[in-house]
């Protein structure tokens, strides 16, 4: 599969579009000098993305910390995929209010057990692109 070279670079509010159409991306941090990437699902408020999890590696590699979140996608009746990267600082939600407004986003964790910590990427940057996809989608 080849990408042509006629990319759309999206501005932000579209790139939080498809984002919010998405239900899952990856969480880029670094752990231990090197960079890790978890699978986490997300939703969009307020212009942030917000991701659920446990303690562990996920959380304390992220708190404080500048992060990347990438979530990507296809259009399969017009051939046309997309990627959105946001970059930024991750934040525990800990404010009651902020809570309870989280505890209402759709954030449905795939993997089980509790996940009671709600982080906030705050983004520095939000950058995606769509291109139409060459050779077919399989």
């Amino acid at each position: 599969m080849s990408v042509t070279p006629a990319t759309e670079e999206l501005d932000s509010a579209t790139c939080l579009a498809l984002l919010r159409e998405a239900s899952f991306g990856r969480l880029a941090v670094i752990v231990n000098n090197r960079p890790e990437i978890f699978p986490v699902n997300h939703a969009v408020h307020h212009g942030s993305v917000v991701f659920r999890t446990s303690t562990g590696t996920k959380l304390f590699a992220s708190i404080g910390q500048p992060v990347a979140y990438e979530a990507d996608g296809v259009d399969q009746a017009t051939g046309r995929a997309w990627s959105v990267v946001v970059s930024g600082t991750a934040h525990e939600i800990q404010q009651l209010h902020e809570v309870l407004e989280a505890l209402e986003l759709p954030v449905f964790p795939w993997e089980g057990g509790p996940k009671p910590h709600f982080v906030r990427i705050d983004p520095d940057t939000i950058t995606g692109r769509r291109f139409t996809v060459q050779g077919g989608l399989t």
